[in-house]
């Protein structure tokens, strides 16, 4: 898997960070298209602490997060002042949940652009683990002012 993006790009791209950016490189893109992030799911995350002690499981609610971010790169790397602007959720459709992730795993983080505007996003994102689908949703956000979204 070749990194097109590795986690100081992806950096310069969202503004979130440890512990709350959940994709750790880019390897594939094709913009305003598709992209694929990974994720490399380890003991250290701090949400396995308590979900679940003794039968670590990654909330489903992050791996849509994860999906979420992965889809906020693709829609960002279109923006010229994205330094200025959030990628906010504005609804989760279809969402499933097919397989626990837990520590050891990598995850795939595929989204594919459903619309991309400037303002309103709406995605699709599978999340994979050895090529099983772990979970699935519909995405749709927008493209809010940093200082308009507080």
């Amino acid at each position: 898997m070749e990194t097109i993006l590795d986690s100081q790009a992806i950096q310069k791209l969202l503004p979130h960070r440890y512990p709350f950016l959940l994709v750790d490189r880019i390897i594939e893109l094709i913009p305003r298209e598709r992209i694929v992030g990974v994720k490399q799911v380890s003991i250290n995350e701090p949400f396995f602490q308590g979900h679940f002690p003794g039968a670590p499981v990654m909330p489903g609610v992050l791996v849509v997060e994860a999906l979420a971010q992965v889809g906020a790169v693709l829609a960002l790397r279109e923006i010229e002042d994205r330094d200025q602007k959030l990628v906010l959720f504005t609804g989760i459709k279809k969402a499933r949940f097919r397989r626990p992730v837990v520590p050891g795993d990598t995850l795939i983080l595929e989204v594919t652009a459903m619309r991309i505007g400037s303002r309103v996003q709406r995605m699709r994102g599978e999340a994979k683990v050895d090529g099983q689908l772990a979970a699935d949703a519909e995405i749709m956000s927008v493209i809010a002012d940093r200082g308009s979204a507080v």
